[in-house]
């Protein structure tokens, strides 16, 4: 036998309740993460500076990298890496 889909939804006032206190905990949890990066920010930019500017950039991308998963492999420079497989 097929059944029907449920034509409306209701939504009662303890739901709404419940969604305002999910809502704000997510929006402190959120607030308290940014406060740490901010301060984890300024400290980070303090070491960079006194180690140098040049690497900074490269450091910065690989803890990128990490973060997301992403460990790039490094291409050879070869003659047949830059033009393919062409045989003449």
């Amino acid at each position: 036998m097929l059944r029907r889909k449920p034509t409306r939804l209701e939504l009662k006032l303890d739901d709404i309740d419940e969604f305002e206190s999910v809502r704000k905990e997510l929006e402190s949890r959120k607030k308290q993460r940014d406060e740490v990066d901010v301060v984890g920010v300024a400290t980070a930019g303090e070491m960079g500076g006194a180690t140098g500017g040049g690497s900074d950039a490269k450091t910065r991308e690989q803890m990128i990298n990490e973060r997301i998963g992403y460990k790039p492999h490094p291409k050879p420079n070869t003659l047949p890496s830059l033009f393919g497989n062409l045989q003449f």
